[in-house]
Formats: structure tokens, sequence, C-alpha cells
């Protein structure tokens, strides 16, 4: 089983479209289209998992580069998620800092 990552995806791409396109090169486990917690609509990005790893290969050379929608398409193998502290954010520890030392930006 292999792990895709596909970025700058047209906002229009739904998950259906993203399983359409990473078929023609083999079966495929699950997608999922990443969506802003807020609004719902598309991140631009998204995951394809592959049952077959010499499938997954051949879908990142045959897909990487490829214009879709008037974007190009970026796939590589999913990097593995890193741990966050519960409810931290990038950079909140800095503007909390700045802050409680009087400095504004």
């Amino acid at each position: 089983m292999k792990n895709l990552f596909v970025g700058n995806l047209p906002f229009s791409a739904s998950e259906t479209d993203l399983r359409a396109l990473f078929e023609r090169f083999g079966a495929v486990d699950r997608v999922s289209v990443i969506t802003d917690r807020e609004t719902g609509k598309s991140r631009g990005f998204g995951f394809v998992e592959m049952t077959d790893e010499d499938a997954a290969t051949k879908a990142i050379a045959g897909l990487n580069g490829t214009e879709i929608g008037g974007r190009v398409l970026s796939v590589s193998e999913a990097k593995p998620k890193t741990d966050r502290a519960p409810g931290a954010r990038v950079g909140e520890g800095a503007r909390r800092g700045s802050q409680s030392s009087g400095q504004r930006w």
C-alpha cells in the first residue's frame, strides 16, 4: 500500500475526479480531497492510497507535472504526518511572546 500526495489540484476537483485520474494506473483504495474547516471548499490538495506500489510509482511518473484544469499537478509519495501539540497552531508561540514583551509588528 502506498499513500500519495497530490498538490496543486484544481479547486473544483472532487474525490470522484481524483479517483478516476489515478485508477488509470491501478487499483485505488482511498481518496481524500482536503477541505477548509470553515468554508468546506477544497484547499487544493489531497491524498490517494493505492494498493499496488508499482501502480503508485507509475501514477507518480505519469501524473506529476501534468496540467489538469489549468493547474500543474504535484504528485509524490506522501510524507508521514508529524505530531503536534493538541490545539497548537504554527507560529502561535512567537505571537504570544511578542505581545507579552510589548513589541508590535
